[in-house]
């Protein structure tokens, strides 16, 4: 993992009420109130964003946002910006999440898009890429992937990627109790850091943390964060429970 800090983020989705996310976030900021041997990013629906501030305020404890649209500001009905997101102190934003390519018609131009509004505004970023079953199936694995990282990236310098993580999230198994083995995950998270060295040369690659995300549990944390190009891990399912989420957070250490 060179001098890489691992990162754990937990992504709430559709879960939670403002109450329920205080009461999640104060236990994850409890149990990990002397653990400083990974970062952490706790990212709530937009209405719990607040709740969630206040739980993780002076801690070390991340707010992150799902989504953010790239204008600033505008006629865009449904959406909120990035300073909206700076304003209720959110520090971090997912973008490209298989769901939102999946589900809303998300593209890799989009993801750009937002990507550039999100590092104008100061904020960091968590690019999600990864592949369908049926594109893994067919082995276009690192067709796919590669394409997403050159879209989402093309453009930017290395200085602004010290601010992008990567998070390698096979759609196959995400949600779905299947896991890439530690080998198949270690596989393209090395593909993608070589990307990463053609588009912002080696130093910059081997800095950005590079992300697992597809039904991560307990009992398979120790062993995809263990993998030399696996930098921690974005968490679904699991991260709605606090000794879980602890467990996956202290896999990484």
């Amino acid at each position: 993992m060179a001098d890489r800090k691992p990162y754990v983020a937990g992504n709430w989705k559709m879960h939670t009420t403002p109450a329920e996310a205080a009461k999640l976030a104060q236990g994850v900021v409890k149990a990990l109130e002397c653990f400083a041997a990974c970062d952490v990013a706790l990212c709530p629906p937009y209405v719990c964003l607040a709740a969630v501030g206040d739980a993780v305020r002076g801690t070390s404890v991340k707010l992150g946002a799902q989504n953010c649209h790239g204008e600033i500001q505008g006629a865009f009905t449904g959406e909120v910006s990035a300073p909206m997101l700076k304003a209720v102190g959110v520090t971090t934003v997912i973008l490209g999440h298989s769901e939102r390519r999946q589900f809303f018609g998300e593209t890799d131009a989009g993801v750009h898009a937002r990507l550039k509004g999100v590092l104008a505004e100061g904020l960091e970023a968590i690019v999600c890429v990864g592949e369908t079953l049926e594109q893994r199936q067919q082995n276009i694995t690192k067709d796919v992937v590669g394409h997403q990282v050159r879209a989402a990236f093309n453009g930017f310098t290395a200085a602004q990627m010290a601010t992008v993580t990567v998070a390698y999230e096979p759609v196959w198994a995400i949600g779905t109790g299947l896991t890439a083995s530690p080998a198949q995950a270690q596989e393209v998270h090395a593909f993608i850091r070589g990307m990463l060295i053609q588009q912002f040369g080696p130093d910059a690659a081997a800095a950005m943390r590079i992300q697992y995300g597809g039904s991560v549990k307990p009992n398979n944390a120790k062993e995809l964060f263990s993998q030399p190009d696996i930098d921690g891990g974005l968490i679904g399912g699991a991260s709605l429970k606090v000794e879980d989420f602890v467990a996956i957070v202290k896999a990484g250490a």
